[in-house]
């Protein structure tokens, strides 16, 4: 296949813009352009559940400064979607009609936060968190004495309610689900971060789900399931994201089912079933040397492939073998997570004190490490990495015991 001299990227999110910068790093001295719908400049997301939220920064951190565009020539359209694809004459059409040729078509068109589809979801006062825009918005509500409930108890709910009551705010979280992050981290490691919320007065309703809002004009209340009327000035809606795969779908993409959300199918080198049409980030179900194959929507991943996608499209065909990362500040509480576990079914080992919030938790399979969560312990970042990244072989006394983790790796 020619090298290719125009270069179209359609997302301009952490997977897009970073991707657009590593192509001008990797020589590439042909055309970029880069479309994203929002009119900020490409930012990180992160910050958004987290020092935004807190109050710590009124902006995200930007994936590159705001002279770094014109100075690597890179095309970049903000405000401006892309809303078809026609692979066979490889050109996309704009928001604004106009028809652009492609030589490499990139795809990093990320998620959007799912609904709740029930009665008096029509209501002012239902929050979402995606943008910088949702953040400040979501923010400035956040004050003493404010009755705030939370619907979804996974990473972005737990970390919107630590946000909320280092405001002042009264906070609940409803979930149908007995635990929050039950699914990633399983009974006993969930349980640490129940805990945590409990010792800050976060309100726990659990194993009952939402069945619908109260109120006029603006939602007033929240009808759980088993009938319960939870007071509520707002709500945040947490409930997890949804890959948007229409426009890979118009395209004639293959996608896949056999990750949650379903994705695109893309190799192990990210390119999809049309040759000349990558995809990356949350859109991206690429097969994992380990993993099988995996769709993560972490910050991470976007950055990671945004960087490694661009030898591909320039015509190497390096395949993708990174294991999935991501973290979260949660009150006092900082933790990173390597790898990905099954915690139903994979042995739980953990090194330090759950109960001081210390400690280490590994998921072994078959004697191998699936994944790693290192929580307020910071110095062994790299053994992890290479236990998860290796799958090396070990045993979970060695991990408990061990002097030196790194050291195990051989």
């Amino acid at each position: 296949m020619a090298a290719p001299a125009r270069v179209v990227i359609v997302g301009s999110g952490m997977a897009g813009a970073t991707a657009a910068g590593a192509l001008r790093e990797q020589g590439f001295d042909g055309e970029v352009v880069l479309f994203g719908q929002e009119r900020h400049l490409p930012y990180e997301l992160p910050a958004l559940s987290k020092d935004v939220l807190l109050g710590n920064a009124d902006e995200p951190v930007r994936v590159h400064d705001e002279g770094f565009y014109a100075d690597k020539d890179i095309d970049l359209r903000t405000g401006t979607a892309v809303e078809e694809i026609d692979a066979a004459e490889r050109t996309v059409r704009d928001s604004e009609g106009r028809e652009q040729p492609y030589d490499r078509l990139l795809l990093a068109t990320g998620s959007r936060p799912r609904s709740l589809s029930v009665p008096g979801s029509e209501l002012a006062g239902l929050h979402k968190l995606r943008t910088i825009d949702d953040s400040l918005a979501l923010r400035g509500e956040f004050r003493e004495g404010r009755r705030v409930v939370i619907a979804g108890a996974g990473w972005i709910g737990c970390e919107v309610a630590a946000a909320a009551r280092s405001h002042g705010a009264s906070v609940t979280v409803v979930d149908p689900v007995p635990l929050p992050l039950l699914g990633v981290l399983g009974e006993s490691m969930a349980e640490v971060f129940r805990r945590l919320h409990v010792e800050h007065d976060v309100n726990w309703r659990l194993g009952v789900g939402v069945a619908g809002f109260g109120g006029s004009d603006a939602v007033e209340s929240v009808r759980l399931a088993d009938g319960t009327e939870l007071p509520a000035d707002l709500v945040v809606l947490g409930v997890g994201a949804a890959p948007r795969l229409e426009l890979a779908e118009r395209a004639g993409l293959a996608l896949t089912r056999e990750v949650p959300g379903g994705g695109v199918a893309v190799d192990a080198t990210l390119r999809t079933s049309v040759p000349e049409i990558f995809a990356i980030g949350d859109i991206a179900a690429p097969e994992h040397p380990v993993h099988g194959r995996i769709r993560v929507e972490h910050w991470a991943n976007a950055l990671d492939q945004g960087k490694h996608v661009a030898a591909n499209l320039l015509g190497e065909e390096q395949p993708w073998r990174r294991s999935p990362y991501f973290f979260t500040d949660q009150y006092d509480l900082g933790m990173e997570y390597r790898g990905l576990a099954d915690p139903r079914s994979d042995e739980l080992v953990v090194r330090g004190d759950p109960s001081a919030r210390e400690f280490i938790a590994f998921w072994l399979r078959d004697g191998r490490v699936q994944a790693a969560m290192n929580v307020n312990l910071w110095d062994d970042g790299e053994a992890l990495d290479a236990l998860v990244g290796g799958q090396v072989q070990v045993e979970a006394a060695q991990l408990r015991s061990a002097d030196d983790l790194g050291a195990l790796v051989g």
